[in-house]
């Protein structure tokens, strides 16, 4: 990227692998002139710094909010509410405060009470990822070609939102913009319940007492092995994406048992016309996917060779 920095100062709050690939994104295109990070753990910090992710490394992010003009959240949802607390009366009056998480409807409750007048609050959700975490899986292309979502207020300020939507579209992203409680019924389809299911499948083959956990990890390569790499996701992030996002989440999983039952009924009755019709239009989901452009065609079905990073967005 060529001219100015967007930004002055950014505040990265957490720096996991969505704050970490941001700073790194952030400052190999040219988006602020400085960064500063903060995370609760010294080790974290500590790992940070010595990958130079930032420039200043706090502790206390009051102290690193400090003169900043963008603040992003990068915490688990569930957090959120205490970190505005915490930042809120080191806010610099005029600063863009966002952050990354996978719930909107839920931010907008516990972070907006504690935003100080002046300060221009804009959720957003970055639809990248992988399953990894902390600081070293970051890198600076995650959000390339990826999806991000902000859900500002009515009365947003225009300035403040055009400055967000730059600096995501300068990480690589095409942004979006929606009303926070449709992007949590929109989400809730598309990526928790894929997790859930995920997790559930792969904790169902971990309780059979018929099939040793050896045969499983063996064999996997038959569709379990895509629903473990789901399932070894950030277990704190999705812990709090369920608690977050329940009514929306709780709303899927109900069509998805009315739909699941249906299944059931076609293979107990031996209905594979009702089969084949099923599998069919499922599989356009995923010719439509790839011509969206977020998916690959690859013959390996989408996979990566070991060298290269697998991503799933969250």
């Amino acid at each position: 990227m060529t001219g100015a920095p967007i930004f002055e100062r950014m505040a990265l709050i957490g720096i996991g692998l969505i704050g970490s690939s941001i700073a790194q994104a952030a400052r190999q295109r040219g988006l602020v002139k400085e960064i500063a990070i903060s995370t609760r753990s010294p080790a974290t910090l500590q790992r940070a710094e010595e990958l130079g992710l930032g420039d200043v490394y706090e502790l206390d992010a009051a102290v690193a909010v400090e003169g900043a003009d963008l603040v992003i959240l990068c915490v688990p949802v569930g957090a959120n509410e205490s970190v505005a607390k915490w930042i809120s009366p080191a806010l610099k009056k005029g600063a863009v405060l966002t952050d990354v998480g996978s719930t909107k409807g839920s931010v907008v409750e516990q972070v907006g009470p504690h935003v100080p007048e002046g300060v221009h609050f804009i959720p957003g959700h970055p639809i990248a990822g992988t399953e990894h975490s902390g600081p070293d899986a970051g890198f600076p292309t995650l959000f390339d070609h990826r999806w991000c979502i902000l859900t500002p207020t009515p009365d947003v300020d225009p300035d403040a939102l055009q400055k967000l939507t730059a600096f995501w579209q300068g990480c690589g992203s095409d942004v979006d913009q929606m009303e926070p409680k449709h992007h949590d019924l929109v989400l809730a389809i598309v990526s928790h319940l894929p997790h859930l299911i995920a997790y559930n499948i792969v904790g169902t083959a971990d309780d059979l007492e018929t099939v040793t956990k050896s045969q499983v990890i063996k064999y996997s390569a038959s569709g379990f092995r895509d629903f473990t790499r789901l399932a070894a996701s950030d277990p704190t992030m999705w812990r709090d994406v369920c608690l977050n996002n329940k009514d929306a989440i709780l709303e899927m999983l109900a069509r998805f048992s009315e739909d699941l039952s249906a299944l059931q009924r076609a293979i107990r009755w031996g209905d594979g016309d009702k089969l084949f019709d099923m599998f069919t239009r499922t599989r356009g989901i995923r010719s439509s996917i790839i011509e969206a452009g977020q998916e690959t065609d690859a013959p390996d079905f989408g996979r990566h060779t070991a060298s290269e990073t697998v991503s799933s967005s969250d």
